[in-house]
């Protein structure tokens, strides 16, 4: 998510954001969060140049309307394929398009792409001005402190200046550094350590530019402090397990009401998302479900809760069915759901 430092009339577009992550951040899970906050940044999973140009576009590219402002991240090298993405992403509708120089996987790193590239600023720097040429909606980055051991603020510093210079406007910078070998992506997450002085940093040494920093923010109170010195801040996990937190971003750091009023409406409402899903596609609930099980976190009731809408033998219901007993479980009605799980057992012997 991102968040400014000032308080404009009109707020910047990278005041709060939800990170892009890998196989989280769909267009289920974004129209999800656009149940918590309307002006929250959403960013989609990676998507590499190669995907897009040779692959099923529609499958990658498709979002809900619900969705702006919505930024399309991609992985990728080549200027000229970076350019030809930014051009599917505007044409598209996405509001943004961004490049990913932060992604520090072994798998990405041998597409040339991802963390890696802080090694390589003036491609990407060419990458970035292709992308700009070809397009008007913003064209910006994400990326780490360092690579591997290099610690020092000079090179992330020049890093910067370099893209800068190319005309990029907007950084996302994840305040570790990503060491590129002998250790997991999740490794990276967690093990080299977070310097948000750096980050800090950068936006004094560039005071023109948009300067949000990503990793390890958890409260809201901690996003506000980083709003301090920063123009904005990116949530990416903690966004993602404790989606109820979301619902107050609006009227805090937006100043306006946001579109959450209780945990029950933003259910029912995704209950009715998924009924709507799978009569369009035909595709199970589940796929899209599981994006919203933290709903209930720290709640009584929520683990039931979630593991009703988890157990397998449940998929095969229909979504209202599983919700009806959902809510049951969460509110302790255990007699009510062995008898719907009865009747259930028992309809299901019968058609068999």
């Amino acid at each position: 998510m991102t968040v400014s430092s000032h308080t404009p009339a009109a707020p910047s577009p990278w005041r709060l954001s939800v990170a892009p992550m890998l196989d989280w951040t769909d267009k289920h899970c974004r129209t999800f969060h656009r149940l918590l906050t309307t002006q929250t940044r959403l960013y989609t999973e990676m998507v590499t140049t190669g995907a897009l140009l040779h692959g099923d576009k529609p499958r990658h590219l498709d979002f809900n309307v619900v969705e702006h402002p919505v930024a399309l991240q991609l992985g990728g090298s080549e200027p000229a394929d970076l350019a030809a993405c930014a051009k599917l992403a505007e044409q598209w509708g996405y509001d943004e398009v961004n490049l990913n120089c932060g992604c520090p996987s072994e798998r990405v790193q041998r597409g040339a792409f991802g963390a890696c590239l802080m090694a390589e600023p003036a491609l990407v720097a060419d990458g970035i001005k292709a992308m700009r040429d070809a397009v008007s909606i913003p064209v910006t980055i994400k990326h780490r402190i360092g690579i591997d051991r290099l610690e020092s603020y000079e090179f992330v510093r020049d890093f910067v200046g370099q893209i800068a210079a190319a005309g990029c406007e907007v950084f996302i910078v994840h305040a570790r550094n990503a060491w590129l070998q002998g250790i997991s992506p999740k490794e990276n997450r967690e093990l080299p350590p977070l310097r948000y002085e750096i980050v800090h940093q950068l936006k004094r040494e560039f005071p023109q530019l948009t300067i949000v920093l990503n990793g390890g923010i958890k409260t809201d109170d901690e996003i506000a402090t980083q709003l301090q010195h920063v123009d904005g801040v990116m949530v990416g996990r903690q966004a993602y397990h404790e989606p109820w937190q979301m619902a107050a971003w609006d009227q805090r750091f937006f100043d306006q009401a946001g579109p959450a009023l209780s945990r029950e409406q933003v259910e029912a409402a995704w209950v009715v998302y998924l009924q709507q899903q799978v009569a369009a596609t035909g595709r199970p609930w589940s796929q899209a479900m599981r994006h919203a099980l933290g709903l209930w976190n720290g709640q009584a009731g929520s683990r039931r809760w979630r593991q009703i809408w988890s157990d397998h033998q449940y998929k095969a219901m229909s979504v209202d069915e599983v919700a009806e007993l959902a809510t049951q479980a969460r509110s302790g009605i255990a007699a009510q759901v062995d008898v719907h799980e009865q009747g259930y057992q028992a309809r299901k012997q019968a058609a068999a």
